[in-house]
């Protein structure tokens, strides 16, 4: 799979130390800007992020236009960041890996395939590349990190215990 991801998502990923599984998996790409975002602070993450840049498990991608960026960013009030993932997603045909609800809420608007971190971790889990103890780790480190909602909570911690999609 092909994903242009958000810095959200990425930094998530990166926090709770599977941003290298996921990328063995999938053909990860940024925007400059989300670069940016993400090597912005001195963090482990950022770090983490540089490394898988440098190391080319992460491409860096030329957003569009800036006009078209702005128009995005101004249309769903989102950040310049996001407005260039959901630019280049949308371009490239690839999905969206975005954890920032006002972005996701223009993926469905749009019509813009979408993941979170919370998808990529069951997936993790049901391709039995992380038992359900390890998995369950992962995801209380993530809901300390990320902002979910109790319902998405609740559901992922369920498919993630009983392995199911």
């Amino acid at each position: 799979m092909d994903a242009v991801f958000d810095s959200s998502t990425l930094i998530l990923l990166a926090k709770i130390d599977t941003l290298r599984m996921v990328t063995e998996d999938v053909h990860a790409f940024i925007p400059a800007r989300v670069r940016t975002e993400c090597l912005a602070k001195e963090t482990f993450d950022a770090a983490m992020i540089a490394s898988m840049i440098a190391e080319k498990k992460i491409t860096v991608e030329r957003a569009g236009p800036d006009a078209a960026v702005r128009k995005l960013a101004r249309d769903f009030r989102i950040e310049r960041g996001e407005a260039e993932a959901l630019w280049l997603a949308r371009k490239q045909h690839f999905v969206l890996a975005v954890d920032d609800g006002p972005t996701i809420k223009a993926c469905r608007i749009l019509g813009q395939p979408f993941v979170t971190a919370v998808h990529f971790l069951i997936q993790m889990r049901n391709a039995g590349r992380l038992n359900a103890e390890a998995a369950m780790v992962k995801f209380e480190m993530l809901g300390r990190f990320g902002r979910y909602g109790e319902r998405i909570v609740e559901d992922a911690a369920r498919r993630i215990r009983e392995g199911t999609r």
